[in-house]
């Protein structure tokens, strides 16, 4: 999962740093044996894809439901931003592990909550499309390839995936494992047929390739 560089989101495209990140990423990417590259629909998502897919001479194939997520709702605080709710609700000692964040007043009613349950259930068609089923907090190995892919998308939208890969409340992925831009998070799955496989996460928020380019956030 690669985070869009730095952007002009007025515009929806990467600024002159936005686009250095993008080449220190690809330059980075091409010691991976990348064989299949997607992104979301965003100028900044693909944008960013671009310039790995040129280093690597491969296409962007799109995923139109890793875009950016809404959030919001009338009388929910911070704007509805879940990011900072979920900060809110460890503050006020909410128990994630015994209850369910979609029900909590932050979210009942906010928009991320669909968002949430838009990007889940289209991930794991087109996980299943990989080769393996998603059952709860486990997977069904279908016969899946042992390649790597890369996907640029959005720090919302592959929260989401990551929080549902892991089976962690995405309220507390999104406040306490925040992604910077243009940075790499690495979640492999085994290849055994036929048998329940488990993801792991290898590597989180790499932000190695673009330090020279400063202004990272």
């Amino acid at each position: 999962f690669i985070r869009h560089g730095k952007s002009d989101y007025t515009n929806d495209c990467l600024t002159p740093e936005g686009h250095k990140q993008a080449a220190a990423t690809a330059e980075r990417l091409s010691a991976e044996s990348v064989r299949k590259i997607y992104a979301g629909p965003s100028g900044r998502a693909q944008q960013t894809a671009a310039y790995t897919a040129r280093r690597l001479g491969l296409e962007v194939m799109p995923l139109s439901f890793m875009g950016e997520i809404s959030w919001g709702g009338p009388g929910i605080p911070s704007d509805g931003r879940p990011w900072e709710l979920g900060y809110r609700m460890l503050q006020e000692g909410f128990d994630f592990n015994a209850d369910d964040w979609r029900l909590h007043p932050y979210f009942a009613e906010n928009t991320v909550s669909r968002s949430y349950s838009t990007v889940t259930a289209k991930f794991d068609k087109f996980l299943h499309e990989l080769g393996y089923q998603h059952e709860g907090r486990r997977f069904l190995c279908l016969g899946g390839r042992d390649e790597t892919l890369a996907l640029f998308s959005h720090g919302g939208s592959a929260g989401i995936v990551m929080a549902h890969l892991l089976a962690i409340p995405y309220p507390y992925v999104a406040s306490v494992m925040p992604t910077d831009f243009a940075s790499i998070t690495t979640i492999s799955f085994p290849v055994a047929e036929d048998k329940w496989v488990f993801p792991k996460v290898e590597l989180f928020n790499d932000c190695g390739h673009i330090h020279d380019t400063n202004e990272k956030e």
